[in-house]
C-alpha cells in the first residue's frame, strides 16, 4: 500500500509537463493499492514474532511482489510499447538498480515515464525492504531477522545500533541527503531541474538509468562528469561506514574511521590500480585528442563500470578492447558490502585474497598457524567458509542462467555479457547488449530478470527458498 503511493509522483510529473502518462500511473496506483489492501487485510491480525525463515520469505516476497506491481505502468503505456516480458525486465532492472534497459528513444518519451524509471532505481537503492523494516516495528511485529537477511555484506556480526527502525531512519537520512546534494550539484553544473533530480536518483542508487539515450555523454560537460564520479565513489562505499564516520565526527575521527576500515582501503587500491592501468593503455593509443580528455574519460568510465553503475560518456565499446574487457571483469568485484553497488562485493574478494595468500604460505610451512584478520579482529573460519559457499553459489547461478539464455537462442558471447550485466546488477555488456537489451528474446529476458533478483538478494536469500531443509519445521 505504501508502494502504491510512489505512483503518484510520476503522475504529478505528467500533470506538470502535460505530455501524457498521468492516466496510466493513476490506474497503477489504484491497482497497487487494492492489491496491497487485500494482502494486508488477509494477515493484519497476525502479531507474532517473525522467525528467521519468515524473514527470508518476506525479503524475497517484497522484491517479487513490488517488482511485479512496478511493471503495471510499463504494460499500460502505449509509448514505449513493451511486451509483458520486457515490462517485467524494465521494472526489475530499475528496482534492483541494474540499469539494463529494453527501451530506445528515451529523448522522445513522456517525462513521467522517464522520471518513473529513475525513481524506481532510487527506491531500490537502499532496498525497498528497509522501508518495511522501519514500519514493521511500529505495528508491533519484531523484525531483527529481516535486518540480518537484507543487510549486504559478509561481516554480518558488525551492527551499528540494536534498533532496526532507528537504523533504517538514519540510513535513509544519509541516502536522501546525498541525493539532494547530488541533485543540487548537477543543477549548478548545468543540468535542467528535471535532469538533475532524475540523474541524482540513478547516481546515488548506482543504477545507471538516464533520461537520454547518450547517457551522461549527452551533456558533454566535464563538471557533470566530475560530480558523477564523486557521488558514485561515495555510494559504492559501505553506508554503515558512512554512518559510523558521521557518528564520530564530533570526536574528530571522521577520516580515521574510513582509513581504519580494511574493505575501504582495499576498494580504493582497486580503483586506483584500474585507473592507472586503463589510463596507460588509453594514453598510449591516443584515442582522444588530448591526454586530459583520455584521462578524464578513463576515470569516469572506470568508476562507472567498476561500481556497477553503467553510465557512459562516449562509445565506450569502440575503445581499445583491453579496457572494456578489463572493466567488465572488474564489475564482478563491484562495490563495498553495505553499499548500493552490485557484484560479489569488495569485502568477499578481500577475504578470498587473504585466504589464498594464507594457503600459499601453508604450502611452504604446513605447520604454520596463520589466522586471517579483519582489521584487528581474527575472522571466524565459519565466516570464511560462508564466503566460499557464496562464491560457489554465485558461479552455479551464473552458469545455469548462462546456459538458459544460450538455450533461448542467444549467441554464447552475447549471453555471457547479458548474464554478467544482470547478475552483477551492472546493466552493460559487450556485443548486442552494449547499450540495451532490445535484441534479447523475451524468453531470455525472463531468465535475466531472475538473475537480477538473485544478484540483488545476494543469491543465498533466494536459493534458500528452494532448499527442502528450509521448509521443514
Amino acid at each position: 500500500m505504501c508502494f502504491s503511493v510512489t505512483m503518484l509522483a510520476p503522475a504529478f510529473v505528467a500533470l506538470i509537463y502535460g505530455d501524457g502518462g498521468g492516466k496510466a500511473f493513476m490506474q497503477s496506483f489504484i491497482i497497487s493499492l487494492i492489491v496491497g489492501a487485500i494482502l494486508w487485510w488477509s494477515c493484519h491480525t497476525h502479531k507474532q514474532e517473525l522467525r528467521s525463515r519468515e524473514g527470508f520469505i518476506i525479503v524475497v516476497a517484497f522484491w517479487v511482489v513490488l517488482g511485479s506491481l512496478a511493471t503495471i505502468p510499463f504494460i499500460l503505456f502505449d509509448n514505449p510499447d513493451l511486451s509483458v516480458a520486457s515490462s517485467f525486465f524494465e521494472a526489475f532492472s530499475g528496482l534492483t538498480t541494474t540499469g539494463a534497459t529494453t527501451i530506445v528513444g528515451l529523448d522522445n518519451l513522456p517525462k513521467a515515464i522517464l522520471f518513473y524509471r529513475q525513481f524506481l532505481e532510487w527506491l531500490g537503492g537502499m532496498g525497498v525492504i528497509v522501508l518495511a523494516v522501519a514500519i514493521i516495528p511500529l505495528l508491533g511485529i519484531g523484525g531483527m531477522s529481516l535486518y540480518r537477511v537484507e543487510r549486504s555484506g559478509s561481516i554480518k556480526e558488525q551492527k551499528m545500533r540494536p534498533r532496526i527502525a532507528e537504523i533504517a531512519k538514519l540510513l535513509w537520512f544519509i541516502y536522501s541527503s546525498l541525493t539532494i546534494l547530488c541533485a543540487l550539484a548537477y543543477y549548478a553544473a548545468g543540468m535542467t531541474a528535471f535532469d538533475a533530480i532524475s540523474h541524482s536518483f540513478a547516481t546515488v542508487s548506482i543504477g545507471g538509468f538516464s533520461t537520454h539515450d547518450a547517457s551522461i555523454g549527452y551533456f558533454n560537460n566535464s563538471w557533470i562528469n566530475i560530480i558523477t564520479i564523486i557521488f558514485l565513489w561515495i555510494s559504492a562505499c559501505n553506508f554503515g561506514l558512512h554512518f559510523r564516520a558521521f557518528s564520530e565526527i564530533n570526536k574528530g575521527h571522521f577520516f580515521r574511521t574510513y582509513l581504519r576500515d580494511p574493505e575501504f582501503k582495499f576498494f580504493v587500491k582497486i580503483q586506483l590500480l584500474l585507473i592507472l592501468v586503463c589510463a596507460l593503455v588509453m594514453i598510449n593509443s591516443q584515442y582522444f585528442e588530448t591526454n586530459w580528455q583520455n584521462f578524464e574519460q578513463i576515470i569516469f568510465q572506470t568508476v562507472s563500470m567498476s561500481t556497477t553503475t553503467g553510465y557512459t560518456t562516449s562509445d565506450f565499446f569502440s575503445w581499445p578492447s583491453f579496457i572494456p574487457t578489463l572493466l567488465i571483469i572488474a564489475s564482478f568485484i563491484g562495490g563495498c558490502s553495505g553499499s548500493v553497488a552490485g557484484g560479489v562485493r569488495v569485502a568477499r574478494v578481500l577475504v578470498l585474497y587473504l585466504q589464498g595468500r594464507r594457503e600459499l604460505k601453508l604450502f611452504v610451512h604446513p605447520n604454520l598457524v596463520y589466522p586471517i584478520k579483519w582489521g584487528k579482529h581474527i575472522l571466524d573460519e565459519r565466516v570464511i567458509g560462508s564466503i566460499w559457499a557464496f562464491f560457489s553459489a554465485y558461479l552455479l547461478v551464473f552458469v545455469v542462467c548462462l546456459l538458459g539464455v544460450i538455450a533461448c537462442g542467444v549467441d554464447t558471447f552475447d549471453a555471457f555479457s547479458a548474464v554478467s550485466a544482470c547478475i552483477n546488477n551492472f546493466g552493460l555488456g559487450m556485443g548486442i547488449v552494449s547499450s540495451n537489451m532490445v535484441e534479447i528474446p523475451d524468453s531470455a529476458k525472463c531468465i535475466l530478470t531472475v538473475a537480477m533478483v538473485c544478484g540483488r538478494l545476494e543469491i543465498f536469500t533466494l536459493l534458500a527458498l528452494f532448499s527442502p531443509t528450509f521448509w521443514k519445521a
